[in-house]
């Protein structure tokens, strides 16, 4: 079995519903779901047409060399029998919609609209649930406020979900709660705290994701629903009004203002500004979402290339940082687009992160191992003068993977493809390697930091192998001897931890540990220092 988790989101303590509710429908939904199950069915067929017409002159090619040799007597013989097939099959007319007696549509299934539901109180004639069933359902499915929700994009068997795990730290448990399928390859998620689509209670809070894939829509679903058959909501095309995505089943070949054309590979929730979602994508445009209508208010063409990692700035609520394969970094006011700061580096960008402890600066990972640290104040005329306060060679291959701790100032952790992760201490502007570990999940694609202080030392790793590992780095000898000064609850050594369901495919290799020389980088890590001027 084939599996892999390309991104994972944490969710804080206490804001995912304590007893999350079974999908209901009911008639409104009903109509929802079917002008969405029929706005993708227009679609495929599309892409059906669309391939059927590429591919014709290929097929009246291998058609004339089949029938080399053949008499046209034989010909006619075949058209005559294509002919009966057809009328057989009523094939010509098998894509138009038929209606009963009463003018109703009528699909595979009947009139859909005719089939039975009840309402949550009422009761199945056909199936009554016994009550200490249906509590003990309701029991599985809760969350305690102390809980931790973790989101991981997962491709398993070629077959994309969402998994949503819940992380009882204290009793060292994670398991999946439940899980959402997904249209593509999941490249990004972003937790939201706001409300977006169907919201029949007229909450000001919410406990939804966002989730960018290889396909150019983001889906936006309800974490407090278990079972749902479809998002709340759908930002970009495939969200738009039937009857305008009718007129536009020509798809356009490029970029434009109002939706992405290509895969979503970065999102990033405004925290000040609630309602403003960004999306960066491989069609090099970045889009700022309004969640109130589910629209895109503006688009941005910053960079030549793929835009693939973007992060708001702590305080300065309107900035926007951005990265991309053309190898630079952007910072723009979203208000005034042309009021920007460029910044270069040597290699395709992997992430882009601001110091949430001291904002004046950002962090930048690129493919080829570096991480930089780069001062806002400082602008290079032109990218190519760009001068990092200081850079360090991570790791061997790229850094796909970078998160600062909440807790305390300049405690940093990298992933990357060479399946190691690492944690570092800055101070004075000098990066110092305190621990790598090998953790079973193969390839790192995401080591984050949980969110809350309570749990600030827990990171969530995944990767390749399709697994995900909760290692508490507090319990980590070298890890507690460079951080004690700052931390006293750190001194003296403990049993270290780890929470995960490993897999089967375990490397030899992994899990191997190794630890900073007096705080030197080991095994090719290098820092270098670099002064403003």
């Amino acid at each position: 079995m084939s599996s892999m988790i390309t991104t994972t989101t944490w969710v804080r303590r206490g804001v995912a519903a304590q007893f999350p509710t079974k999908y209901e429908i009911d008639e409104a939904e009903m109509g929802r779901i079917s002008k969405l199950a029929r706005m993708q069915l227009e679609d495929a067929k599309d892409d059906m047409n669309a391939a059927q017409d590429g591919s014709g002159d290929e097929g009246d090619d291998a058609m004339e060399e089949d029938t080399e040799g053949k008499t046209s007597a034989t010909n006619g013989t075949d058209s005559k029998d294509d002919d009966d097939v057809l009328k057989e099959f009523d094939m010509d007319n098998y894509d138009k919609e038929e209606v009963d007696d009463d003018g109703e549509k009528v699909t595979m299934f009947g009139n859909v609209q005719s089939l039975a539901y009840h309402q949550p109180n009422e009761e199945d004639p056909y199936l009554v649930i016994p009550e200490d069933e249906d509590d003990e359902e309701r029991e599985e499915l809760q969350i305690m406020p102390h809980d931790n929700l973790l989101l991981a994009g997962k491709v398993e068997d070629e077959v994309a979900h969402l998994e949503v795990y819940v992380y009882e730290d204290k009793a060292d448990n994670l398991y999946v709660h439940h899980d959402i399928m997904l249209p593509g390859i999941p490249l990004c998620t972003e937790w939201l705290d706001i409300p977006v689509g169907k919201n029949p209670e007229g909450r000001t809070q919410g406990n939804f994701v966002a989730i960018g894939t290889m396909e150019p829509d983001i889906e936006i679903w309800d974490l407090d629903v278990v079972d749902c058959m479809y998002p709340n909501a759908i930002l970009g095309q495939g969200g738009q009004d039937a009857e305008k995505t009718k007129k536009k089943q020509k798809k356009k070949a490029k970029a434009n203002d109002e939706y992405h054309i290509d895969a979503v590979l970065a999102l990033a929730a405004n925290r000040q500004h609630r309602n403003l979602l960004a999306s960066a994508s491989a069609d090099k445009t970045v889009k700022l979402w309004d969640l109130t209508t589910a629209t895109c208010a503006k688009s941005y063409t910053n960079h030549k290339d793929k835009v693939c990692s973007l992060d708001w700035h702590p305080t300065e609520s309107t900035i926007l940082l951005s990265g991309s394969y053309d190898r630079t970094v952007v910072a723009a006011d979203m208000r005034a687009p042309d009021a920007q700061a460029r910044w270069g580096v040597d290699a395709d960008v992997e992430c882009v992160r601001w110091d949430s402890h001291d904002p004046n600066f950002f962090y930048v990972t690129t493919d080829g191992g570096m991480v930089y640290r780069y001062d806002m104040r400082n602008i290079p005329t032109t990218p190519a003068e760009s001068k990092p306060v200081w850079s360090l060679q991570a790791h061997d291959s790229s850094v796909s993977s970078f998160d600062l701790n909440r807790t305390i100032p300049g405690f940093l952790v990298t992933g990357s493809t060479d399946k190691t992760v690492k944690l570092w201490s800055v101070e004075n502007d000098k990066p110092t390697l305190v621990v790598t570990r090998k953790l079973e999940v193969g390839k790192v694609f995401s080591a984050n930091f949980a969110p809350d202080q309570e749990v600030s030392f827990r990171l969530a790793v995944a990767g390749s192998k399709g697994n995900v590992q909760i290692w508490d780095a507090s319990t980590n000898g070298a890890v507690r001897r460079a951080f004690v000064s700052r931390m006293p609850d750190l001194a003296g050594d403990v049993q270290e931890r780890t929470v995960g369901i490993n897999p089967d495919n375990d490397d030899s290799d992994d899990d191997e540990e190794v630890e900073g020389d007096e705080g030197e980088p080991r095994g090719g890590d290098g820092w270098e220092s670099m002064d403003e001027d």
